[in-house]
């Protein structure tokens, strides 16, 4: 990987001329990129060798069983190792100083050959700082960190992870090729478990996959699996970047979770957080060296004000050795296909995106811009996929930064698809603060479309962030305390419910087809999943209640949970057929306010949504461009999802050669109240 970056930065402005007026900071953003690919090339031999960070650094055992163990500490004035392996002799086993801030330790084997440090030892590393004190630190390499015993305080032990050749898990799958177009399932696995505790990577494994494929998606993005200490963080305050966390199983269970879910064909992307790093010095990064530097800024650019978190000096060479070889090493010994990046606003900006974007691109070139972050992010989405072109990155930017998802090349970002954020807040904001009627049909239909040209878009109904306590899920805003009473097939017939299980499978239909180029669903939402999420703290009494997922709910043939997994699952399946993700944003021929109708075509399906709560409309006459005849091959109605049965499916309907609101040829629709439904041409 030592070849230099192409650059065309025309074709970028042809895209979007409006891009010309910043052409100079665009050109230098790129150089600057192309300046660090070349030096990477020139002094470490390219960027294959200096993603490989995780086997020079950190603890390694060698054939011979002899053990070499290295850090970056440039602040530090000694440095040792110790360990069950020294008896906790702080002092015993000093490291070697290096050039550039590094040190370096030699152990020979033991005497009769064995090693000195044995799979599992724990093991921490000792700063001498320059007042002369010393802290006892874990190393930011370590792969394997465990909590402790409860009689031994709260603080993570560094265990070594080393097991015998015999004892190590072999991948037995394939990966699985890049998918024509992501439905991801958003996950925790923690969470994924119906008891009263910490859901493992073998239950996820066994239980939970095959669930996500019968769905019928095809990607998952799994949060939370950087080793961190504070379980209630969601996994966004890493303490261990190289860790998978320890509370849901060892490495190798991890590893056979990822070769489980390709193995049902399903590709796997790492929630992987370098927005920002916990401020916990006892497990963390933080202070790795005695200083407020090293891995970050420091003084108030290396604090994040709002998270209480530390910022990387994404300009300092062994940070940026740091963090690509970290992404580097979750592909290579965990198989993880692809990465979501969170938190990437607050990287782009020096003002962590704290304020709101008007879409003027003066924001987006002038010097509230982090540009070290975002070379960083640019240089991070080259390698990834010169290593491997099948990988998928995601942004979670709620900014719409131009070039974000246009590739390096083109004097952009890198990414693959950006999370269109404004969807979610759009939903939630209706069902908070607007009655059915009050709903703005245009500006329903402006936010699914209001999307940068030829940047492809995740869209998404909600995500873990609406599920959160403080928050509800939109089965919740609908249906609130009606879910506890009247959720049973048996129970009296309540208009709560009906209208809540109406519009969750048309807000996800609609999201689904006209608002991205991808999909994502938050587990357990595809099936209504009641109450927030809360992780064990101590405003809940440590409770793991609201912690898991109640997966009885959707099996049980008795409650209506089940029509909305139901038609979830008809929802992907119908993409997968169809294929109305992976082409052209849709044309919206009609959005009537008064009838609260909307109408589109995308890859010559015809998309129909009433929203209106009470009006249904016969011979409704909606545009379309393809003659011929047409079939419903999805209806929100059906009473398998809950529905009433109002859409006939055998029915043929043809277009007639009168052209309707723009389009070529129009077609006569029976529109029930509150239903969606998709026809194909025949």
């Amino acid at each position: 990987m030592a070849n230099e970056p192409k650059v065309n930065l025309e074709k970028l402005f042809e895209l979007d001329p409006y891009l010309k007026s910043h052409e100079q900071e665009i050109r230098r953003r790129n150089t600057e990129f192309r300046g660090w690919i070349k030096r990477l090339n020139d002094l470490e031999g390219g960027l294959t060798e200096f993603t490989q960070g995780y086997k020079y650094f950190g603890l390694h055992i060698a054939q011979d069983n002899s053990v070499v163990a290295r850090e970056w500490a440039p602040g530090a004035k000694e440095v040792y190792l110790t360990g069950d392996f020294n008896n906790w002799q702080w002092l015993a086993t000093p490291y070697e100083k290096l050039a550039f801030g590094k040190w370096e330790l030699k152990i020979p084997p033991n005497p009769d050959g064995s090693c000195a440090i044995k799979h599992l030892s724990e093991i921490k590393v000792i700063i001498r700082k320059q007042d002369g004190a010393l802290v006892d630190r874990l190393s930011p390499w370590a792969k394997y960190v465990v909590p402790p015993p409860k009689e031994l305080g709260v603080n993570f032990q560094q265990r070594v992870w080393h097991p015998p050749a015999h004892e190590k898990y072999m991948f037995r799958h394939r990966k699985p090729s890049r998918p024509r177009a992501l439905r991801i399932y958003e996950c925790h696995v923690g969470i994924a478990t119906e008891e009263y505790g910490v859901g493992t990577y073998r239950n996820f494994a066994d239980n939970i996959i095959p669930r996500i494929a019968k769905l019928g998606y095809n990607t998952i993005q799994l949060m939370a699996i950087m080793e961190h200490a504070y379980y209630a963080s969601f996994g966004y305050q890493v303490t261990s970047f190289f860790a998978a966390s320890s509370r849901y199983g060892t490495p190798d269970e991890l590893k056979y979770m990822v070769d489980k879910a390709h193995e049902h064909d399903i590709f796997v992307l790492l929630d992987v957080v370098h927005s920002h790093a916990s401020k916990n010095t006892q497990d963390g990064l933080n202070q790795f060296d005695g200083t407020n530097a090293c891995y970050f800024h420091d003084g108030s650019r290396g604090e994040h004000p709002t998270w209480g978190s530390r910022l990387f000096n994404y300009s300092e060479y062994e940070v940026l050795r740091f963090l690509l070889s970290n992404l580097r090493w979750w592909h290579d010994e965990y198989n993880f296909d692809g990465y979501r990046f969170d938190g990437v606003t607050s990287m782009l900006y020096h003002s962590r995106g704290g304020e709101g974007f008007s879409g003027d691109y003066n924001e987006y070139f002038g010097l509230n811009v982090d540009t070290e972050a975002l070379i960083y992010l640019a240089i991070a989405n080259y390698f990834l996929h010169e290593m491997d072109p099948k990988v998928i990155t995601i942004a979670e930017d709620v900014s719409g930064m131009p070039t974000l998802c246009r590739p390096t090349e083109e004097g952009g970002i890198g990414f693959d698809y950006r999370l269109a954020m404004a969807i979610p807040d759009k939903w939630i904001q209706l069902l908070k603060t607007k009655s059915d009627e009050e709903w703005n049909i245009g500006n329903i239909v402006h936010t699914l479309t209001n999307r940068r040209w030829k940047e492809s878009t995740v869209a998404y109904a909600e995500s873990h962030d609406q599920a959160l306590v403080g928050d509800k899920t939109i089965a919740f805003w609908l249906m609130d305390k009606e879910m506890y009473t009247h959720m049973s097939v048996v129970s009296d017939p309540s208009l709560i419910i009906d209208r809540g299980i109406a519009l969750h499978k048309m807000i996800r239909l609609i999201t689904h087809s006209l608002g991205g180029e991808a999909y994502l669903n938050f587990i357990g939402n595809e099936f209504g999943h009641p109450e927030w999420l809360d992780f064990p703290r101590v405003g809940n009494n440590d409770s793991y209640h609201y912690a898991r997922r109640q997966w009885h709910l959707v099996d049980d043939q008795l409650l209506k949970y089940r029509f909305l997994n139901e038609f979830d699952r008809a929802m992907q399946h119908a993409e997968e057929k169809y294929h109305w993700l992976d082409c052209l944003p849709a044309y919206v021929s009609w959005k009537h306010e008064d009838d609260k109708v909307i109408a589109f075509e995308r890859n010559n399906l015809l998309f129909l949504f009433n929203f209106h709560s009470t009006k249904s409309f016969t011979d409704y006459r909606i545009g379309v461009e393809l003659a011929g005849k047409y079939r419903v091959v999805l209806s929100s109605d059906d009473a398998e999802f809950g529905g009433f049965n109002r859409i006939d499916k055998n029915v043929e309907h043809h277009t007639f050669p009168e052209g309707w609101a723009g389009r070529r040829n129009h077609i006569l629709l029976y529109l029930p109240c509150r239903t969606a439904c998709i026809l194909a041409p025949q």
